[in-house]
Protein backbone atom coordinates (compact mmCIF):
# COMPACT_ATOMS: atom_id res chain seq x y z
CA UNK A 1 0.00 0.00 0.00
CA UNK A 2 1.59 3.30 -0.75
CA UNK A 3 2.30 6.23 1.37
CA UNK A 4 2.01 9.65 0.63
CA UNK A 5 4.09 12.46 1.62
CA UNK A 6 2.54 15.51 1.41
CA UNK A 7 5.54 18.76 0.46
CA UNK A 8 5.63 22.10 -0.44
CA UNK A 9 6.46 25.66 1.39
CA UNK A 10 4.26 26.94 3.89
CA UNK A 11 0.89 28.46 2.23
CA UNK A 12 1.44 26.33 -0.60
CA UNK A 13 -2.18 24.14 -0.03
CA UNK A 14 -0.80 21.20 1.60
CA UNK A 15 -3.32 20.68 4.20
CA UNK A 16 -5.81 20.92 1.36
CA UNK A 17 -4.32 18.39 -1.06
CA UNK A 18 -3.73 16.00 2.09
CA UNK A 19 -7.92 15.92 2.82
CA UNK A 20 -8.28 15.36 -0.87
CA UNK A 21 -6.16 12.49 -1.22
CA UNK A 22 -7.65 11.40 2.26
CA UNK A 23 -11.06 11.45 0.44
CA UNK A 24 -9.16 9.47 -2.37
CA UNK A 25 -8.18 6.68 0.13
CA UNK A 26 -10.56 5.93 3.12
CA UNK A 27 -8.47 2.82 3.53
CA UNK A 28 -5.08 5.11 4.62
CA UNK A 29 -4.32 7.40 7.53
CA UNK A 30 -3.91 10.58 7.08
CA UNK A 31 -2.08 12.27 10.05
CA UNK A 32 -1.03 15.88 10.60
CA UNK A 33 1.35 17.75 12.37
CA UNK A 34 1.56 17.07 16.30
CA UNK A 35 0.06 13.71 15.62
CA UNK A 36 1.94 10.54 16.88
CA UNK A 37 3.83 9.43 13.52
CA UNK A 38 6.72 6.95 12.70
CA UNK A 39 8.39 9.13 10.63
CA UNK A 40 7.85 12.90 11.74
CA UNK A 41 8.25 14.47 15.36
CA UNK A 42 6.43 18.12 14.66
CA UNK A 43 5.28 19.25 18.09
CA UNK A 44 6.33 16.51 19.73
CA UNK A 45 8.82 15.68 22.57
CA UNK A 46 11.74 13.17 21.78
CA UNK A 47 12.59 11.91 25.30
CA UNK A 48 14.36 8.46 27.29
CA UNK A 49 12.34 7.09 29.96
CA UNK A 50 14.29 8.61 32.29
CA UNK A 51 13.47 12.37 31.19
CA UNK A 52 9.49 11.21 30.74
CA UNK A 53 9.31 10.10 34.60
CA UNK A 54 10.49 13.08 35.51
CA UNK A 55 8.10 15.51 33.28
CA UNK A 56 5.19 12.96 34.93
CA UNK A 57 6.68 13.91 38.55
CA UNK A 58 6.62 17.56 37.75
CA UNK A 59 3.38 17.64 36.50
CA UNK A 60 1.38 15.07 38.58
CA UNK A 61 -2.12 17.14 37.38
CA UNK A 62 -1.81 16.39 34.26
CA UNK A 63 -0.10 12.60 34.79
CA UNK A 64 -3.01 10.85 32.72
CA UNK A 65 -3.13 13.09 29.94
CA UNK A 66 0.53 12.68 29.00
CA UNK A 67 0.94 8.96 29.49
CA UNK A 68 -2.51 8.74 26.94
CA UNK A 69 -0.15 11.01 24.83
CA UNK A 70 2.62 9.23 25.11
CA UNK A 71 4.17 6.70 22.72
CA UNK A 72 7.01 4.12 23.65
CA UNK A 73 9.98 3.91 21.14
CA UNK A 74 12.65 1.32 22.74
CA UNK A 75 13.87 3.51 25.16
CA UNK A 76 12.86 6.72 23.97
CA UNK A 77 9.38 8.32 24.68
CA UNK A 78 7.48 10.18 22.45
CA UNK A 79 4.90 12.44 23.36
CA UNK A 80 2.57 14.11 21.40
CA UNK A 81 2.41 16.69 24.07
CA UNK A 82 0.12 19.55 22.11
CA UNK A 83 -2.93 17.31 22.15
CA UNK A 84 -2.59 17.40 26.24
CA UNK A 85 -5.35 20.59 27.21
CA UNK A 86 -3.92 22.59 29.70
CA UNK A 87 -3.69 26.09 30.79
CA UNK A 88 -0.07 25.63 31.80
CA UNK A 89 1.91 27.14 29.77
CA UNK A 90 5.16 25.79 31.29
CA UNK A 91 4.59 22.71 30.38
CA UNK A 92 4.27 23.48 26.93
CA UNK A 93 7.83 25.23 27.62
CA UNK A 94 9.09 22.24 29.54
CA UNK A 95 7.97 19.24 26.48
CA UNK A 96 9.01 21.85 23.88
CA UNK A 97 12.47 21.95 25.05
CA UNK A 98 12.41 18.19 24.10
CA UNK A 99 12.03 18.64 20.26
CA UNK A 100 14.67 17.60 18.03
CA UNK A 101 14.15 20.75 15.46
CA UNK A 102 16.12 24.16 16.03
CA UNK A 103 19.37 23.09 16.63
CA UNK A 104 18.26 21.30 20.50
CA UNK A 105 20.20 18.51 19.85
CA UNK A 106 23.97 17.72 18.01
CA UNK A 107 23.77 17.35 14.21
CA UNK A 108 24.64 13.59 14.84
CA UNK A 109 22.22 13.02 17.11
CA UNK A 110 19.56 15.20 14.68
CA UNK A 111 20.52 12.71 11.92
CA UNK A 112 20.68 9.44 14.09
CA UNK A 113 17.25 9.78 14.89
CA UNK A 114 15.76 10.75 12.10
CA UNK A 115 17.22 8.05 10.03
CA UNK A 116 16.24 5.41 12.84
CA UNK A 117 13.37 5.88 12.87
CA UNK A 118 13.05 5.87 9.00
CA UNK A 119 14.72 2.38 8.79
CA UNK A 120 11.97 1.36 11.81
CA UNK A 121 8.82 2.03 10.21
CA UNK A 122 7.06 -0.79 9.38
CA UNK A 123 2.72 0.85 8.82
CA UNK A 124 2.19 1.17 5.31
CA UNK A 125 -1.08 3.63 3.84
CA UNK A 126 -0.39 6.90 5.50
CA UNK A 127 -0.73 10.05 4.42
CA UNK A 128 1.23 12.34 5.93
CA UNK A 129 2.32 16.21 6.03
CA UNK A 130 5.65 18.29 5.74
CA UNK A 131 7.41 14.64 6.94
CA UNK A 132 10.18 14.04 3.95
CA UNK A 133 11.08 17.76 3.82
CA UNK A 134 9.78 20.81 5.54
CA UNK A 135 10.86 20.51 9.22
CA UNK A 136 14.09 18.13 8.59
CA UNK A 137 14.87 21.09 5.52
CA UNK A 138 14.39 23.92 7.47
CA UNK A 139 16.39 22.60 10.75
CA UNK A 140 19.20 21.77 8.24
CA UNK A 141 19.26 25.05 6.73
CA UNK A 142 18.49 27.68 9.05
CA UNK A 143 20.02 26.10 12.15
CA UNK A 144 22.57 24.06 10.46
CA UNK A 145 23.84 26.61 7.90
CA UNK A 146 24.80 22.66 5.70
CA UNK A 147 25.26 23.54 2.24
CA UNK A 148 23.13 21.73 -0.38
CA UNK A 149 25.48 19.03 -1.25
CA UNK A 150 25.85 18.34 2.22
CA UNK A 151 21.68 18.13 2.37
CA UNK A 152 21.57 15.86 -0.52
CA UNK A 153 24.26 13.56 1.14
CA UNK A 154 21.77 13.33 4.69
CA UNK A 155 18.69 12.38 1.70
CA UNK A 156 20.61 9.78 0.27
CA UNK A 157 21.65 8.53 3.67
CA UNK A 158 17.36 8.71 4.33
CA UNK A 159 16.85 7.24 0.81
CA UNK A 160 18.71 4.14 1.91
CA UNK A 161 16.50 4.14 5.12
CA UNK A 162 13.13 4.51 3.52
CA UNK A 163 14.45 1.28 1.48
CA UNK A 164 11.30 -0.76 -0.44
CA UNK A 165 8.71 1.27 1.33
CA UNK A 166 6.20 2.17 -1.45
CA UNK A 167 6.32 6.26 -0.76
CA UNK A 168 4.96 8.56 -3.64
CA UNK A 169 5.87 12.38 -2.91
CA UNK A 170 3.00 14.58 -3.65
CA UNK A 171 4.55 17.94 -3.59
CA UNK A 172 3.40 21.31 -4.46
CA UNK A 173 5.44 23.80 -6.06
CA UNK A 174 4.96 27.31 -6.18
CA UNK A 175 5.82 29.77 -8.46
CA UNK A 176 8.72 31.92 -7.38
CA UNK A 177 6.79 35.00 -8.14
CA UNK A 178 3.91 33.57 -6.22
CA UNK A 179 6.05 33.01 -3.06
CA UNK A 180 5.44 36.49 -1.69
CA UNK A 181 2.37 37.18 -2.83
CA UNK A 182 1.31 34.19 -0.89
CA UNK A 183 3.11 35.53 2.05
CA UNK A 184 1.77 39.11 1.82
CA UNK A 185 -1.79 37.39 1.78
CA UNK A 186 -1.31 35.31 4.58
CA UNK A 187 0.35 37.89 6.81
CA UNK A 188 -2.98 40.23 5.97
CA UNK A 189 -5.19 37.14 6.62
CA UNK A 190 -4.02 35.56 9.95
CA UNK A 191 -4.10 38.78 12.17
CA UNK A 192 -5.80 39.23 15.50
CA UNK A 193 -8.80 40.46 16.51
CA UNK A 194 -7.11 44.21 16.96
CA UNK A 195 -5.56 43.89 13.33
CA UNK A 196 -2.01 42.65 14.66
CA UNK A 197 0.06 40.42 12.50
CA UNK A 198 0.97 38.28 15.23
CA UNK A 199 1.96 35.72 12.80
CA UNK A 200 4.26 37.58 10.53
CA UNK A 201 5.85 38.89 13.76
CA UNK A 202 6.44 35.36 14.97
CA UNK A 203 7.61 34.26 11.91
CA UNK A 204 9.85 36.93 11.37
CA UNK A 205 10.75 36.72 15.28
CA UNK A 206 12.02 33.01 14.20
CA UNK A 207 13.38 33.60 11.04
CA UNK A 208 15.56 36.42 11.74
CA UNK A 209 17.42 35.44 14.80
CA UNK A 210 18.03 31.56 13.16
CA UNK A 211 21.94 31.23 12.31
CA UNK A 212 21.02 31.21 8.77
CA UNK A 213 19.93 34.31 8.49
CA UNK A 214 22.24 36.37 10.59
CA UNK A 215 25.39 34.86 9.10
CA UNK A 216 23.78 35.91 5.27
CA UNK A 217 22.46 38.97 6.54
CA UNK A 218 18.80 38.30 5.41
CA UNK A 219 15.89 39.57 7.27
CA UNK A 220 12.47 39.97 7.13
CA UNK A 221 9.58 39.53 4.06
CA UNK A 222 12.58 39.58 1.41
CA UNK A 223 14.82 36.90 3.55
CA UNK A 224 11.89 34.52 3.92
CA UNK A 225 11.43 34.95 0.40
CA UNK A 226 14.77 34.76 -0.97
CA UNK A 227 15.11 31.42 1.85
CA UNK A 228 12.15 29.91 0.47
CA UNK A 229 12.83 30.11 -3.21
CA UNK A 230 16.10 27.99 -2.86
CA UNK A 231 14.73 25.71 -0.06
CA UNK A 232 12.23 24.66 -2.94
CA UNK A 233 14.56 24.55 -5.61
CA UNK A 234 16.74 22.48 -3.35
CA UNK A 235 13.68 20.34 -2.45
CA UNK A 236 13.10 19.16 -6.19
CA UNK A 237 16.68 18.63 -6.81
CA UNK A 238 16.32 15.94 -4.07
CA UNK A 239 13.06 14.55 -5.58
CA UNK A 240 14.64 14.78 -8.83
CA UNK A 241 17.60 13.27 -7.95
CA UNK A 242 16.74 10.61 -4.81
CA UNK A 243 13.27 9.81 -5.81
CA UNK A 244 12.97 9.48 -9.42
CA UNK A 245 9.00 8.22 -10.47
CA UNK A 246 8.25 8.41 -7.21
CA UNK A 247 6.56 11.76 -6.98
CA UNK A 248 4.29 14.30 -8.71
CA UNK A 249 4.07 17.89 -8.23
CA UNK A 250 1.34 19.85 -8.11
CA UNK A 251 1.18 23.55 -9.41
CA UNK A 252 0.43 25.30 -6.07
CA UNK A 253 -3.63 25.80 -6.23
CA UNK A 254 -4.21 24.84 -9.72
CA UNK A 255 -4.30 21.43 -9.94
CA UNK A 256 -8.32 19.79 -10.05
CA UNK A 257 -9.44 16.43 -9.11
CA UNK A 258 -7.76 14.73 -12.23
CA UNK A 259 -4.42 15.37 -11.42
CA UNK A 260 -4.76 13.83 -7.67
Amino acid sequence: MTNYFVEGLQGSGKTTLAGKLAEKHPDHRALAEGDYSPVELSWCAYMTRAEHQKVLEAFPFLRDDIRRSSHAEGDHVVVCYTKVRTDCQDFYRTLEGYEIYNNRVSLDVFKRIILTRYRNWQEDGLIVECSLFQNIVEDLILFRCLEDAEILAFYRELREAVGKKDIHIAYIRTEPDDIGINLEKARRERTDDQGNEVWFSMLCGYFNECPFATKNGMKDAEGLIRHWQHRQALELEICETLFPGQYTVFPSKAYGEVDI
